[in-house]
């Protein structure tokens, strides 16, 4: 009966990874419409994030556990710190580089934390997980576009961002299996929270904010983007990662990508070529592959 219900939930919370990660892939649509610099939305997304967490404990009466946040406050303040400067760097790498090698540098998050959680979370590393992982990141090469040589801008420092991206991206996932007798609400609110602390004085440094106006549609994709693909969307994320193993989370991630390169094509007509088509199916193959039971 406990193997049966430990099943369950664990089937539970990869469908809420993966509704997760389908939330995340719809931000590139939806920041495509805000006329706002990259690290401001990074900011306002954290700010409005928070608030609606709080807007719903108070709605819901529920109550938040200091108890347990200052209990997990080293692991939360640096896991934060580390969300807020993972958005930083992302946004930086598409400045430098182009999409396709920022998104191909950020997506070797994965493979960081399937290399390193043999030795961080003790999680046993077998052959299939491992040839999963390499499709997917062969997967991600075809739908990065970087084989189209033609089209192709590389800049060392946007390799750079994107890779930091990526390394800060695998240390919240590795940091965050390691909290105890928190719920993912706090944890959410907690890092989001600190995360959008970190982005202000960088947008305050380096962005001229008297020259910015903000429309009625810029404000109304901005709460989008702060309730559904943040605070919600974080709160499911960190949810379902501390019942799954860090390899399935780091398989499943590769989810975001695919569904932000279909989008992309079905609403703002960017092209989706064979390179990209083939890249999705080695993608999500390796994703259902990698779920398999072995008999």
């Amino acid at each position: 009966m406990n193997a049966q219900a430990t099943d369950t939930s664990k089937a539970i919370a990869r469908m809420q990874l993966i509704f997760a990660m389908t939330i995340f892939g719809t931000i590139g649509v939806f920041v495509k419409y805000i006329p706002l610099p990259s690290s401001m939305i990074a900011c306002v997304r954290g700010f409005v994030g928070v608030a609606f967490l709080l807007w719903m404990s108070l709605i819901t009466k529920r109550k938040i556990s200091f108890a347990n946040i200052k209990k997990n406050l080293l692991l939360l303040c640096i896991s934060g710190v580390f969300i807020g400067i993972n958005w930083i760097l992302l946004f930086e790498s598409y400045r430098y580089t182009s999409v396709a090698t920022a998104t191909l540098c950020y997506y070797m998050a994965p493979i960081f934390v399937t290399l390193a959680s043999p030795f961080v979370l003790k999680e046993k590393l077998n052959v299939k997980k491992g040839i999963c992982i390499f499709l997917a990141l062969v997967g991600m090469v075809f739908v990065s576009g970087v084989l189209n040589v033609d089209s192709l801008q590389i800049s060392t420092m946007g390799i750079f961002c994107g890779i930091g991206a990526a390394f800060f991206y695998a240390c919240v996932i590795l940091f965050n299996k390691h909290m105890k007798e928190i719920s993912s609400y706090d944890m959410t609110m907690t890092q989001l929270l600190i995360a959008a602390m970190v982005i202000l004085p960088y947008v305050l440094f380096t962005e001229n904010l008297s020259t910015i106006t903000l429309t009625v549609s810029s404000i109304i994709l901005l709460l989008v983007l702060g309730i559904l693909h943040t605070g919600l969307a974080y709160m499911i994320y960190f949810s379902s990662i501390t019942k799954l193993k860090a390899q399935t989370v780091a398989i499943f991630s590769y989810i975001d990508p695919v569904v932000a390169i279909i989008l992309s094509a079905l609403f703002l007509k960017e092209k989706l070529d064979l390179y990209s088509i083939i890249g999705a199916i080695l993608i999500l193959g390796s994703t259902f592959l990698s779920e398999l039971k072995s008999k």
